[in-house]
């Protein structure tokens, strides 16, 4: 490939892995730089890379394209209300410390200031770090200006209460805009951000997905590094499984995409494998650890009692590693009687965590069959195809998820 040795500066700068922008994309980033600085070929402008690392923020320019509006995924604000609303009852006098990353062109840290304010928080005890790799989106930023793009949905009252319109576009009002502090800074460096207290906060959606995954796991680590012991995460929606990944517990708040650190949770944690309409504490089941003996007999499965416990007990096998027994005890409740969605979910979990993606996508999509807005199921499925690099049915599964939750 031509634009190969490009690609690795690019990917030991920003952690970019190139194939999740797709390779005409980059390529035309590419070809607009050289047409920039007036450059014949891929391999003079390799060189120019070589001798001018200045440039290395200007392909980052091109590279990186702002696709955001206010109040994306609204029910994360919700969650972060809630949130922050129960911390404040317990210290009324602490400072609330908030960090956007990426926060693009401003649009996700003015939501986080507009949804604070208008819950009433005090407009003293907040506080908003934004930062972004791009200079260009930080200076769009501060200015504040925005056009119709950035208004999407229907639920815009917030714009009347927080812009001034004028002939350039909606100005955000200086009661929110001094809420926020603007940064252009790299996630991956070393020094990002350091000696810094803790964030209460952090919403940090819809970036990771564009790492490779050495940089996706120093990332995480950093975020990890940078988020009090009782804070909250925000991620993407086919950003979950990292999170559940690296140790991180899911809240109880459907489509927020909301994780905590599993030793402190101030928000109830969702049980895994009980609740169909909310987000599970688990993506997939733990894979065998070295330390479970071979010899341990899987527990007697009930004899009667309701699904929930079926699946309870049948969830507890699979994560002492007896995934082999989890899977044949899934496939005889299902011979048994009528097939449910949350057998087939689990059935599912169980076979992705064994190694086999066809097999648990073929149990995500006979479960959607009999439920087709299960929740769970939506989202274990939206982030399979994900991971097998099907970003087109991934964001299928994710809107209906969505949709779903509007109703």
């Amino acid at each position: 490939m031509p634009t190969e040795t490009v690609e690795r500066m690019l990917s030991k700068a920003i952690g970019l892995d190139p194939s999740s922008i797709g390779e005409a994309a980059f390529s035309r980033a590419v070809r607009s730089r050289l047409l920039a600085l007036s450059l014949e070929s891929i391999d003079v402008y390799r060189a120019y890379l070589t001798s001018r690392p200045p440039e290395i923020q200007n392909l980052i320019e091109a590279v990186v394209v702002p696709e955001t509006w206010f109040f994306r995924e609204p029910e994360a604000f919700a969650t972060m209300v809630k949130h922050v609303s129960e911390r404040s009852t317990k210290d009324p006098t602490a400072v609330l410390r908030l960090l956007s990353v990426p926060c693009s062109t401003g649009e996700e840290p003015y939501s986080i200031a507009m949804a604070l304010i208008d819950a009433g928080y005090p407009p003293d005890r907040f506080r908003i770090d934004a930062v972004d790799v791009s200079a260009l989106a930080i200076a769009q930023a501060l200015r504040g200006i925005y056009r119709k793009n950035s208004f999407r949905g229907t639920n815009l009252g917030f714009r009347a209460r927080h812009f001034e319109a004028t002939p350039e576009g909606a100005v955000i009002t200086a009661a929110v805009k001094n809420h926020v502090r603007f940064e252009r800074a790299n996630l991956l460096d070393a020094d990002f951000i350091p000696g810094q207290k803790l964030y209460d906060v952090i919403f940090c959606r819809n970036m990771l997905i564009y790492f490779d995954d050495a940089a996706r796991d120093k990332a995480v680590a950093i975020l990890d590094r940078l988020l009090a012991d009782d804070g909250i995460i925000f991620v993407g929606p086919s950003e979950s499984g990292l999170m559940l990944d690296h140790d991180l517990v899911a809240v109880k708040a459907p489509l927020a995409f909301a994780f905590q650190k599993s030793s402190k949770t101030k928000l109830k944690v969702v049980p895994p494998h009980m609740n169909q309409f909310s987000i599970p504490q688990s993506r997939e089941v733990r894979r065998p650890k070295a330390s479970v003996p071979r010899s341990v007999r899987a527990p007697p499965l009930p004899q009667a009692g309701n699904l929930a416990l079926k699946i309870e007990e049948i969830g507890r096998m699979a994560d002492q590693g007896l995934l082999e027994e989890a899977g044949r005890a899934c496939e005889a409740y299902l011979r048994q009687g009528e097939p449910t969605a949350d057998l087939l979910l689990l059935l599912g979990l169980v076979r992705e965590a064994a190694g086999s993606s066809d097999g648990a996508a073929d149990c995500y999509r006979k479960a959607l069959y009999l439920d087709s807005n299960h929740a769970q199921v939506l989202m274990h499925l939206a982030l399979l195809l994900e991971k097998q690099g099907d970003i087109a049915g991934a964001k299928i599964m994710n809107d209906r998820l969505r949709r779903q939750a509007r109703k």
